[in-house]
């Protein structure tokens, strides 16, 4: 085999799909983890600036985010733990490396290995789910709160009523209800909308959200993924089974065609009649 065919057959071994989720995971989990690690940062300098001044409470707030930028450091190590994991798992069950390497064997462990893969994965996507959910509320609260700024801006020169236009921070569960002031109105809120605290926070929490969609994605690929190998391995079972079913039927066969035709080979001797 000469070099050029050599590189072929290893490129043609490479799991192109699994590659591409496993880069789409790790950037969506660099994305989420980074960008939500600041946002919650500047988060914290907002809320402690304009919306709540209460010492116990807003000290707990503050070991709260804490909290949630240490799970943001674990999240990014489990899922580049996880995403090699899965990647060497494509390498070894693509379809591709089964034509190089020759017929596909599948033994008790390997399918014992890929289902515990698809009820983890499938565990970690609905998790997932469920933070891809959370990290809609910030882009949701801050788009609203740009919204509200807009339309007092719009209105500024017509109205007199600016200060009915508020954004209550407690409504949305960031603050308890007896915080102090909780909510912000009128040209205040637009004034805080102007800095660039806001801006960077906002981009942050979009830069997250999409974070958060693209990992979401690479899940559910290397779930459909394991899903088809694992069918693959139970239907090759299937095939084996049958061809050792297809081959001993064979060679009876063969065997009853053999003894039939020794039969009729075997010369019948000539009846010898004595002569009177």
């Amino acid at each position: 085999m000469g070099c050029y065919e050599c590189c072929v057959r290893c490129l043609g071994g490479i799991p192109y799909a699994s590659l591409f989720a496993t880069l789409l995971c790790f950037s969506g989990v660099a994305l989420f983890c980074g960008c939500g690690h600041q946002a919650l940062t500047e988060t914290e300098r907002l809320i402690e600036a304009y919306f709540y001044r209460g010492a116990p409470d807003y000290t707990t707030l503050a070991y709260i985010i804490q909290y949630f930028q240490y799970i943001i450091y674990g999240l990014a190590s489990f899922f580049f733990l996880y995403c090699i994991l899965l990647l060497a798992e494509g390498f070894y069950t693509t379809s591709a490396v089964k034509e190089t390497y020759g017929d596909f064997r599948s033994t008790f462990c390997g399918r014992c290995l890929s289902t515990t893969f698809i009820v983890l994965t499938y565990i970690i996507a609905v998790i997932w789910l469920f933070v891809f959910a959370c990290s809609a509320l910030p882009v949701y609260i801050l788009h609203n709160m740009s919204t509200t700024c807009q339309t007092i801006t719009l209105l500024s020169e017509t109205s007199s009523g600016l200060n009915q236009l508020c954004m209550d921070a407690r409504q949305y569960g960031v603050l308890p209800w007896n915080a102090t002031p909780g909510k912000v109105c009128g040209m205040t809120l637009v004034a805080i909308c102007k800095t660039k605290e806001f801006d960077l926070t906002f981009d942050l929490y979009i830069a997250a959200f999409t974070g958060a969609a693209a990992t979401l994605i690479a899940l559910v690929h290397f779930l459909m993924r394991l899903s088809a190998n694992w069918a693959y391995t139970k239907d090759s079972q299937k095939v084996k089974a049958y061809n050792c079913i297809r081959a001993k039927e064979i060679h009876e066969l063969e065997e009853i065609q053999k003894q039939q035709s020794c039969k009729e080979d075997v010369p019948i001797c000539p009846k010898r009649y004595n002569e009177t």
